[in-house]
């Protein structure tokens, strides 16, 4: 059965095996505009044509719509090199509970509040005074790692900058989900996932 990171993984290098095809024709504009319709209209065709899995075909939609209405802004090719190269790393990373611990031990260092000795059930408040922040429920932190692996999804409060974030966990090979705020439990923060083998079951957090 394919994953979601399979059918991502897939369409994104198909995308810029395309996109290489036509820099390869000499007579073809090579501006980003000219790149950016091109993949939008690629992109409206797979999806006509159910060319991937239907589990991207809500990526697919929201991406043909930013293509239609922002153009060059829409930045497809970076986008699609972004996710093949974000996902290819943290697929191939089969030690993920020791990956977790090094970025926390980074964001420890990089002077983050970081908790992860208290449950956390209900809503609460972190008088963080506004510094960076991430609280892991403590039950999810020593029940959900297992011999360097995650074993059950692992639920994270983060109050940062997303994108000082997205490159902290690129770094370590993690995938996170796309941050939540209705979903999280400590005010001010959002919640994002981690989920075993980086099987993330929608687009994950990417670095711009």
């Amino acid at each position: 059965m394919t994953s979601y990171n399979q059918a991502i993984v897939e369409f994104a290098q198909a995308g810029l095996a395309a996109l290489e095809e036509r820099a390869s024709k000499g007579n073809t504009i090579k501006t980003a505009a000219a790149e950016s319709h091109f993949l939008c209209s690629w992109m409206a065709s797979a999806l006509k044509v159910r060319q991937f899995s239907k589990l991207i075909a809500k990526d697919l939609t929201q991406w043909i719509r930013d293509g239609r209405s922002l153009g060059a802004g829409a930045q497809l090719p970076s986008l699609l090199a972004r996710i093949d190269s974000q996902y290819r790393a943290a697929i191939s990373n089969q030690q993920l509970g020791q990956s977790l611990e090094h970025f926390l031990s980074e964001l420890v260092a990089n002077d983050w509040v970081v908790i992860l000795d208290e449950e956390v059930t209900t809503k609460l408040k972190l008088d963080s005074e506004g510094e960076n922040s991430l609280v892991i429920s403590v039950e999810q932190y020593e029940g959900h790692i297992q011999d360097e692996n995650i074993i059950k999804p692992i639920t994270m409060f983060i109050r940062a900058n997303e994108q000082d974030l997205a490159k902290v966990a690129a770094k370590h090979q993690l995938l996170l989900s796309q941050g939540d705020k209705k979903a999280s439990l400590i005010k001010h923060h959002k919640a994002y996932q981690i989920f075993p083998n980086n099987e993330q079951p929608a687009l994950a957090l990417l670095l711009d």
